[in-house]
């Protein structure tokens, strides 16, 4: 079960993340944490693992913040088909067993970290029946975040080394004969 009072952020999909820092900030009386641009590999139900360039950044001000986010046309993340508030992050103690609880109850995989097999991961995505987009997120990865809202801009190295690292196995097999 989702508990309201663990709510984080609402992620909002945008088609040109500098001006919508530009536009939201100033009139929500926001700053923002240091943009991160990034590959990220993430698993998909319809197509298994991928890697997805994805540009996005959080309002440093909380308690629940604003998560700007920039993707590719045709991802999840793309904000040009339909800007504006894509879901809402909620930390979680345990992100396999509130997507499970979830699924059980008629809603929808759309996203993980990591496939099903490996427990889903830091995150997932999942869309009730009736459109509410959440976000389940390890509550381990607070500590980082708050880093990040606090400044530091290399929060997110040790992810960016594990989507490197997934992208070069990812090509050592398919070189492989």
């Amino acid at each position: 079960m989702l508990d309201h009072s663990r709510l984080f952020h609402i992620g909002i999909r945008v088609a040109d993340l500098a001006a919508a820092m530009d536009e939201v900030g100033p009139r929500c009386g926001v700053t923002w944490a240091s943009v991160q641009d990034r590959p990220m590999a993430v698993w998909l139900p319809t197509e298994g693992p991928v890697v997805l360039q994805l540009a996005l950044t959080y309002s440093v001000e909380g308690p629940v913040h604003l998560e700007l986010m920039q993707g590719p046309v045709g991802s999840i993340w793309d904000g040009n088909d339909a800007p504006g508030a894509h879901h809402f992050g909620y930390w979680s103690d345990d992100v396999r067993a509130d997507t499970e609880s979830l699924l059980a109850d008629g809603w929808t995989l759309k996203l993980a970290a990591n496939a099903p097999d490996e427990g889903y991961g830091r995150f997932t995505y999942v869309r009730s029946p009736q459109g509410y987009l959440v976000e389940p997120v390890s509550i381990g990865a607070k500590p980082r975040f708050e880093r990040w809202w606090a400044g530091f801009a290399t929060t997110f190295e040790l992810d960016v080394l594990q989507s490197q690292r997934w992208i070069t196995s990812q090509v050592a097999c398919e070189s492989v004969p």
